[in-house]
């Protein structure tokens, strides 16, 4: 599914805003008793979880690039 649907505003919460905002769409799911408005909150939490995931890789990612930095200078200083 595109995150381009939701507001651009989920795109700059943090991880933490990003899993409250989710916790909160599955409390109303839980409490639901339109299908129709369950729909649209499940879809809206599958939305929520591939932004949540994308900024997982992105960290990932992030820890990775700076871990190889971190031991190549520590393998310089060691050879100098």
């Amino acid at each position: 599914m595109k995150d381009k649907i939701l507001p651009n505003d989920y795109n700059s919460l943090s991880l933490e805003e990003l899993t409250h905002e989710a916790n909160k769409v599955i409390e109303d799911l839980e409490n639901q008793k339109n299908l129709e408005t369950s729909i649209e909150k499940y879809h809206k939490l599958l939305k929520l979880n591939n932004i949540i995931e994308k900024k997982f890789q992105k960290n990932i990612k992030d820890i990775n690039v700076n871990t190889k930095e971190k031991i190549s200078r520590i393998i310089t200083k060691k050879n100098d």
